[in-house]
């Protein structure tokens, strides 16, 4: 996978982060920077942290599945990308709980929102993709966002946060689309018909 498709599956994982730091700032009377880079070290950590999780156990299983690999690549792509996009169509009425200024909260939101990130770990086992790059690409875009968040939902959260979700499910979708069209070799098929 090239590093292209790496930044976009990072941003993908990184829009759950984002919607919940968006929250988060929307809850502020002021925001601190400390409390944003907590937030966003949190977020981060755990999105980075995640994929390797899913790759350890996905490089276990790899001679099961290899025959329909791509095909487990997508379906757990689709499935996280599809429940995001349901997740922002539907409306996200946790915004108004989410205060992750409390240790606790911040660390179950940090869990919650990178389970999705397990998934996709699991995938790029399953296609062979090293995962150090990912993992940190991840960490530190999810970082970014959720910094950005913070500040964003202080100021607009209300306007951004459903549009940033519903982007991220797309994005993860194409993504798994895009490795099942490749192992399948339609590409390959498609450019010869043309």
């Amino acid at each position: 996978m090239g590093i292209l498709a790496l930044v976009l599956v990072a941003v993908g994982l990184a829009m759950d982060s984002f919607t919940v730091a968006i929250c988060g700032g929307l809850q502020m009377h002021r925001v601190q920077f400390r409390m944003a880079v907590r937030i966003a070290f949190m977020f981060g950590l755990f999105q980075a942290l995640m994929p390797v999780l899913g790759w350890l156990a996905g490089t276990r299983v790899i001679e099961l599945v290899a025959e329909w690999d791509h095909w487990v690549a997508f379906g757990l792509l689709a499935a996280v990308g599809g429940k995001m996009i349901w997740e922002a169509l539907r409306g996200d009425p946790e915004c108004q709980l989410v205060d992750p200024r409390d240790w606790r909260i911040l660390a179950a939101l940090s869990i919650a929102t990178s389970i999705d990130a397990l998934a996709v770990g699991l995938s790029f086992a399953v296609v062979r993709q090293p995962i150090l790059t990912p993992a940190l690409l991840t960490g530190v875009i999810t970082f970014g966002l959720s910094l950005g968040g913070v500040y964003l939902g202080h100021r607009f959260g209300s306007l951004i946060h459903q549009r940033a979700q519903l982007a991220g499910g797309i994005l993860l979708i194409l993504i798994g689309s895009r490795i099942l069209v490749t192992h399948l070799g339609l590409l390959d098929a498609l450019r010869v018909a043309l």
